[in-house]
């Protein structure tokens, strides 16, 4: 969660509405779901996360907590369990008194070619990159209809837009994304639920700089951008915080990218 040299300078937002708020995020132990996390607890909101990464999200509660911010309860629980997830969000829910917000961000983007997915890889895939957010959904729906409203985040992605290569299935499941935010936005709005989503470009998280970041991967990105700079989680959270706040309570269906220009 390191500023760069020029982000050090700048002063950001703080959103009086999300005092307090309760928000539930997915993966939220490593990458943008941890700078999500922080950014959070950070505006005082009251905040639960679920992971299957024990360590990080111990050490990210340790950080905070030490910071002075509301500590973050944190549920271990894999995601492609649905009955374990949603028993996940039901016990967030009576922890927090309700879940305000949801970011549904949780999802792998490993690399694999059109030839070696199996029936078995396609189901693994879309266990993890889609069915979760809409399972979530349906879990904390109840409870933002008995507190009078909330923001749901769903985490897509430009590369279905680009499009990516070496993806397929991880590229269909943020496509698909869009589409559940979409229709969802109609069916919950009458509750006073928004539902937007998000599309990062590509963020130079510590997965992404062990597994794919080299020199040429970034001059090939950097070329790409409008904006000659990495774009960072941090960058990714304070546009979810946003749609989380009151600030935007009047925006539904709609797909935010934050990728430097690049799309």
């Amino acid at each position: 969660m390191q500023e760069t040299k020029t982000q050090s300078s700048q002063q950001f937002a703080r959103y009086p509405s999300l005092q307090d708020r309760a928000v539930l995020v997915t993966g939220g132990a490593t990458g943008i779901g941890e700078s999500i996390v922080a950014q959070f607890a950070r505006q005082g909101s009251r905040v639960a996360f679920l992971d299957i990464q024990e360590e990080p999200a111990c050490r990210l509660v340790d950080t905070l907590a030490a910071e002075g911010c509301p500590a973050p309860l944190f549920l271990p629980c894999d995601l492609t369990n649905v009955e374990a997830m949603q028993a996940c969000a039901q016990q967030a829910i009576k922890a927090l008194g309700s879940v305000n917000v949801l970011v549904n961000n949780a999802a792998n983007d490993q690399r694999h070619t059109l030839e070696e997915v199996t029936p078995e890889y396609w189901d693994r895939s879309m266990a993890i990159n889609l069915r979760p957010q809409f399972f979530m959904i349906q879990a904390v729906v109840p409870s933002m209809r008995a507190s009078g409203g909330g923001s749901i985040l769903n985490m897509s992605s430009i590369s279905w837009m680009i499009p990516s290569t070496g993806v397929p299935l991880y590229v269909t499941a943020k496509a698909a994304i869009v589409g559940l935010t979409r229709t969802m936005a109609h069916e919950l709005g009458p509750a006073n639920i928004r539902v937007n989503a998000v599309l990062p470009g590509a963020i130079v998280t510590e997965r992404q700089k062990r597994l794919w970041y080299t020199p040429e991967y970034k001059a090939e990105i950097l070329a790409s951008q409008a904006l000659k700079r990495d774009i960072l989680p941090e960058d990714v959270a304070r546009l979810i915080l946003f749609l989380a706040s009151d600030d935007s309570s009047a925006i539904t269906n709609q797909s935010y990218i934050v990728d430097g220009g690049w799309v």
